[in-house]
C-alpha cells in the first residue's frame, strides 16, 4: 500500500481537503469567497507545501486573491495544525493556478486554427 500511495501524497490530499474546508467554513475574509484549492505539492522532507489556488468567480482578481491568502496565511496554518496528523505543519506557500485560463486560451487558438483551415479549404487557388 505505501508504495502505491506514499505518505507525501496522503499528506497533500489531507492538506487540500482541510484547507478547502477551512476556507469554506472558517475564513471570514470576503476576498476569499469563491477561492478554491486546486492542488497541493509537498517537499520530500514535508517542510514546505505549495498550495495552488484559483477562483470559481472569473471576475475575481489574481492579485486580490494573492493578497487575501497572504494575510490569512497564519490563520490557515494554525487551523491546519489542528487537523493534520504530522508532527510539524509544513510552511504554506500559496501559488495562483492559471491552468483554467491557459486551457481556455489554447481552446481559442485551436478554434481559430480550425476556422482558418475551413476558410482556406473553400477558397480556390
Amino acid at each position: 500500500m505505501s508504495r502505491d500511495f506514499p505518505r507525501s501524497r496522503r499528506i497533500e490530499d489531507q492538506i487540500q481537503r482541510s484547507l478547502s474546508e477551512i476556507i469554506r467554513t472558517r475564513v471570514r475574509d470576503p476576498r476569499l469567497h469563491g477561492a478554491v484549492i486546486t492542488g497541493v505539492d509537498v517537499s520530500r522532507d514535508l517542510s514546505v507545501a505549495w498550495v495552488y489556488f484559483s477562483s470559481l468567480d472569473g471576475q475575481q482578481d489574481r492579485v486580490t486573491l494573492e493578497n487575501a491568502f497572504a494575510s490569512a496565511l497564519g490563520f490557515l496554518r494554525a487551523q491546519l495544525a489542528k487537523q493534520l496528523t504530522v508532527r510539524h505543519v509544513p510552511e504554506l506557500r500559496m501559488r495562483y493556478d492559471d491552468t483554467t485560463e491557459r486551457s481556455a486560451a489554447m481552446d481559442r487558438l485551436i478554434d481559430e486554427a480550425v476556422a482558418k483551415d475551413a476558410d482556406d479549404d473553400g477558397k480556390p487557388e
